[in-house]
């Protein structure tokens, strides 16, 4: 079975390790661990995949910027000829606190304009999407200036732990299907 792992973030050095990238730390997380070629430069993305207990995941980072990866969603699902029913979008969530984690198979995109993009295009909720928690520690009207500032010292500190714990949810995902991985990432 095959998974589409789309790994939400800016390209850009200035991006590389914001908040608003955690979904691209996550997936060179995976792709170092599980040894996967480089990510290769394609249609809307960089790519790569690896294979872990007979499945096969297909980590995409979309080059199109947060606002527009459901550009990357529609042709990587289509060309890869993968349901969205397996597919994973893993994003940043101020909602939750730092480095907590929320796997969910539907829903609003929460104010999320790279979740609001792959809702708009592929023009339905229904799809698996991870939740990564970066808080909402900024001053009114803030936002944009959090989400796009690298972590805190402290949270730099728990990060590693936090983003291996994402990647074992992701393999969940894959091994066990979402309901059943919910159970087991979304503990209290």
């Amino acid at each position: 079975m095959k998974f589409l792992i789309l790994c939400l973030g800016n390209i850009g050095p200035e991006y590389a390790d914001t908040r608003h990238n955690i979904g691209f730390m996550v997936a060179d997380y995976l792709a170092a661990k599980f040894e996967a070629p480089r990510f290769e430069i394609g249609r809307h993305a960089f790519t790569t995949e690896f294979k872990h207990k007979g499945h096969t995941y297909v980590l995409v980072k979309p080059t199109t910027y947060m606002n527009l990866s459901g550009k990357a969603a529609a042709h990587w699902l289509a060309t890869l000829k993968i349901t969205p029913e397996n597919m994973l979008v893993v994003t940043d969530d101020l909602a939750l606190p730092f480095g907590k984690l929320r796997l969910k198979g539907q829903g609003s995109a929460g104010g999320h304009n790279g979740l609001k993009d792959v809702q708009a295009t592929l023009g339905s909720d229904v799809y698996a999407r991870l939740r990564f928690g970066v808080d909402a520690n900024f001053p009114k009207g803030r936002q944009v200036d959090y989400v796009l500032n690298p972590f805190s010292a402290d949270e730099l500190i728990e990060l590693p732990t936090r983003v291996e714990k994402a990647g074992e949810a992701i393999l969940a995902f894959g091994a066990m299907g979402l309901e059943r991985a919910m159970n087991v990432v979304n503990v209290k």
